[in-house]
């Protein structure tokens, strides 16, 4: 007991002295926080055999941590220290040299689609510029030191290392672990920020600036970020995994720390688990949002390319790999010919070619030559072997033209409950042709700030889909037959969307060209059957008379969509708006069809043709024939665009594919 007090009293009482020349930045450490950090550490380890033969001078044992630290090579990082290559200058963009250089003036990114803000000389890291919660909680992220330190690298300038430092330890400072800094303590800030900052560590520590003040309040905030994360864990979601990552990271690069090796193995099991839990067998991640899924590949492969990089390769079978192979299929079966993406539930379609830097390192990482082609548009690798995918399980369908930027696709999803960054919206699709979305889903437009707005972005009927009474549908998919060919691909799903309410939903691509859906309202509730559609934003032309609409582009590719006529069916417009940036939203031409169901037995169905084009607008006509009655098992059409005459149809009794969630 004795012996406590008298350490406690010499850690309180002790002060460490500048261990820099008058030039070096000034080092402002406390004995306590030293020692703090010290009793965290195994000193045991024959590497830092100087560092605990200096335990009992303040001054030494600093200078011999720092020195130790600064010369480190035995951990290996995915950010090489040592790798002095001209492609760190090349990687700079002016982003980075605008945002870094903003933040050097604590003109800060907090959410990404507002505008940065300045958050005082002496910064408030509590700022609230505006209601979305996401900015204070994307400012505790500190995206902005990513640029500073990337800049560093290519420029060799001070100023960004000394501003790092100063953040650094003003950031530990304030925010210390209490429930009065929940704002910066989510468990999904914490490990994002457990994850960087070992990344950050290997940009910065060769800085004389980063000196043994920041050492001591970096390492400490590691282990304060490692223990918080030991506490928490959302099985089944996304956090678990970037819980997961930051551990893992801080486990495998600070093996210092005593409880390293508890961590890791913790660390370790969770992405083990998770990826048997989130990742369905057909490859989608269970939340069913093409943004979260691209992100969950790195949060499973960035964690296994660090532990293989340092010897612990061993702690993931092949079966992980091999799920996150199939998992990487996803985005090349699932985006649009452009490379750009879905935006079905929290998912954003951004820039053509998005997804192909990644596809990219995928194809030399599985020894993909499909991936290879997709990446390069076709100038490398080989083709993939189809142009219609399936996977059931997860409830997502592709088909196009082809693999050219200007081919025609649809995307549809009728899947299972993905959570809440999932929609209810089963039977919905979006359409691509020529380089244009042509008929995009609503996207999702914010998390926080406007609940109401974000509200109206996940409803039933703002998605291309069908609605009793316009309420919002339940999940319960299923697939009944998957038949792609070399000129009709078929496809029909279900999905009791309501009590009492089946939607059967049958899309056939003809010739390559165009679409033909069947839609059928089936069971005993009665009310509105609406069949909803909407256009990209734009003029847009509305023949009533026809049940008919078209976007009306002066140039490229445009859309008709055209119902055939049906007793009582009546054509509307709707409010219709898209959001393909966070926070941000804008009008567009929407519409839909409408039966009333007025008896229990009756069975309602919409027959649409979905054609794009460029040029002309199409004459499609469109009959049932034979004994094809609402509710049968098959249907029959006769079918004439222009001059060409088919005969179509699908017949569930004889062409089954039946998969029920």
């Amino acid at each position: 007991m004795k012996k406590k007090i008298s350490l406690l009293l010499f850690l309180l009482l002790v002060p460490v002295p500048v261990l820099f020349s008058a030039s070096a930045p000034e080092n402002r450490i406390r004995s306590f926080d030293l020692y703090i950090l010290l009793s965290r550490m195994d000193l045991d380890r024959p590497e830092l055999d100087r560092v605990k033969a200096s335990y009992g001078n303040p001054a030494i044992v600093a200078e011999e941590l720092l020195r130790y630290f600064k010369s480190r090579s035995s951990v290996r990082h995915l950010v090489d220290r040592q790798d002095k290559s001209e492609e760190h200058e090349k990687a700079v963009s002016d982003t980075d040299l605008r945002i870094a250089g903003n933040a050097l003036e604590h003109v800060f990114i907090g959410q990404p689609s507002y505008p940065p803000v300045f958050c005082g000389d002496d910064i408030n890291w509590a700022m609230r510029p505006v209601p979305d919660n996401e900015w204070i909680w994307q400012l505790n992220r500190m995206y902005f030191w990513d640029s500073m330190a990337k800049v560093y690298r290519a420029t060799g300038d001070e100023k960004y290392a000394a501003e790092w430092c100063s953040q650094l330890i003003d950031w530990t400072k304030k925010n210390p672990r209490d429930s009065s800094h929940d704002y910066a303590w989510r468990s999904i800030e914490a490990g994002i920020r457990a994850h960087s900052w070992t990344g950050l560590f290997q940009y910065f520590i060769g800085s004389p600036h980063f000196n043994a003040e920041v050492l001591v309040a970096f390492l400490n905030s590691m282990h304060d970020h490692a223990a918080y994360l030991m506490t928490q864990y959302r099985s089944k979601s996304n956090w678990a995994l970037m819980e997961a990552e930051g551990l893992a990271f801080t486990a495998i690069f600070f093996p210092e720390f005593r409880e390293s090796e508890v961590w890791r193995g913790e660390a370790f099991r969770r992405l083990n688990s998770e990826i048997n839990i989130q990742v369905y067998p057909d490859g989608y991640q269970r939340e069913l949002a093409m943004s979260y899924h691209a992100g969950c590949i790195d949060w499973f492969l960035r964690t296994l390319n660090l532990a293989v990089m340092n010897g612990f390769g061993d702690a993931f079978p092949e079966s992980y790999l091999r799920v996150v192979e199939k998992m990487c299929e996803v985005p090349v079966k699932m985006t649009f010919p452009d490379g750009s993406s879905t935006q079905f539930g929290d998912s954003w379609a951004g820039e053509p070619g998005m997804y192909y830097g990644r596809i990219r390192k995928w194809a030399e990482m599985f020894g993909r030559e499909d991936f290879l082609y997709v990446s390069s548009g076709g100038s490398e690798g080989v083709i993939p072997d189809s142009t219609a995918w399936a996977m059931p399980i997860s409830g997502f369908y592709s088909m196009r033209s082809g693999w050219d930027e200007d081919a025609v696709c649809l995307v549809l999803k009728c899947g299972p409950d993905g959570g809440g960054h999932c929609h209810p919206d089963n039977g919905s699709f979006e359409l691509y042709a020529g380089g244009r979305h042509l008929m995009p889903d609503a996207g999702s437009y914010i998390y926080s700030g406007d609940p109401e707005g974000r509200r109206w972005f996940r409803q039933t009927r703002v998605h291309q889909t069908l609605t009793l009474n316009g309420a919002d549908s339940d999940y319960a998919p299923g697939l009944l037959l998957w038949k792609p060919g070399e000129n009709l691909d078929v496809l029909v799903v279900e999905n009791d969307s309501y009590p009492g309410l089946t939607h059967r939903r049958a899309v056939m691509f003809v010739e390559k060209k165009y679409f033909i859906i069947i839609d059928e309202a089936s069971g005993e509730a009665t009310g509105n059957i609406d069949l909803h559609f909407q256009l990209a934003p734009g003029r847009a032309v509305f023949d009533h008379g026809r049940f008919l609409a078209r976007s009306d582009f002066a140039e490229g590719w445009n859309v008709m969509v055209q119902a055939m006529p049906r007793k009582r069916m009546k054509m509307a417009e709707e409010e219709g708006q898209v959001s393909f940036v966070y926070g941000e939203k804008e009008k567009r031409p929407a519409f839909c069809y409408s039966i009333r169901k007025e008896k229990v037995d009756e069975i309602i169905r919409f027959v649409t043709v979905v054609f794009p084009y460029q040029g002309i607008q199409p004459e499609v006509k469109v009959k049932t024939s034979g004994k094809t009655a609402p509710g049968s098992r098959g249907i029959r059409l006769k079918v004439r665009s222009g001059r060409s005459f088919r005969r179509i149809g699908y017949d569930l009794q004889n062409e089954r594919s039946a998969f029920r969630q």
